[in-house]
């Protein structure tokens, strides 16, 4: 299960145009590379008036919580990605970019002062994880490698897979419990690893899709597969209203 993902899917339906935001932390081509085999058109960019623009996006991140929400910030595109959720756009958080969905996070947090804000996409604050099982039993910080996944309901960015699959972590914070957790794992102790802002298309995972072979290439499929049906439905809306106004013309 280490090597890349060769699971080739159908995509209906795909989205014109979906954006990862590239707030200048990390490394972004295996994100684009996964969505692109997915069969969607992706654009990586750093310019708030692409992000509001994007019928899809896709938030990814590799490193500390204060140091990415000051950068969003800094450049203007967490305004961007919350504009674009607002109007409708569905959106995926990939590992610090579902810590970013949250309100708050403790990671390189100052010793005085507020909480780095987050999103607030998903009520909760992201922090450490435990140094100690329920039992007291000390465990390996970080998380690192493969592990399943557990899921009660069917959720669309599940869909064509069976819960129990298993997905690459590597990460030392994990989310808080909240009314949009979907997902969970165990690394001694168990926390959720993948949420959805409920009734909406904006999800977050903590795992790399994009690096956990089939399974994560399916899960990239769905997402690409919902983006282009709201898409298409967003298109459709213009559509009929720009035909309202010029029948009142």
């Amino acid at each position: 299960m280490d090597g890349p993902a060769l699971l080739t899917v159908a995509v209906r339906g795909v989205a014109k145009l979906i954006v990862v935001v590239d707030y200048h932390k990390g490394n972004l081509l295996s994100v684009e590379r996964g969505l692109r085999g997915a069969g969607a058109e992706v654009v990586v960019s750093d310019d708030p008036a692409q992000v509001r623009a994007a019928d899809a996006v896709v938030l990814p991140g590799v490193g500390a919580f204060a140091d990415a929400a000051a950068s969003l910030e800094e450049l203007g595109l967490g305004a961007a990605v919350t504009d674009a959720v607002a109007a409708g756009a569905p959106f995926l958080g990939i590992c610090l970019g579902m810590h970013l969905m949250f309100e708050a996070g403790t990671e390189h947090a100052p010793g005085a002062g507020p909480l780095p804000a987050g999103l607030g996409l998903v009520p909760g604050t992201v922090g450490l994880m435990p140094k100690t099982d329920e039992a007291g039993a000390a465990y390996k910080i970080p998380h690192v490698g493969w592990n399943s996944v557990e899921w009660d309901e069917t959720d669309p960015l599940f869909d064509g897979l069976e819960s129990g699959e298993y997905f690459y972590f590597t990460h030392s914070f994990a989310a808080p419990e909240s009314a949009a957790t979907i997902g969970r794992t165990t690394h001694s102790v168990t926390f959720p690893c993948a949420v959805r802002v409920p009734g909406r298309p904006v999800w977050g995972v903590q795992f790399h899709p994009e690096k956990s072979s089939d399974a994560g290439a399916r899960l990239l499929a769905n997402f690409v597969t919902v983006a282009g049906a709201a898409a298409g439905r967003r298109g459709a809306a213009a559509t009929m209203a720009e035909d309202t106004v010029l029948s009142k013309e």
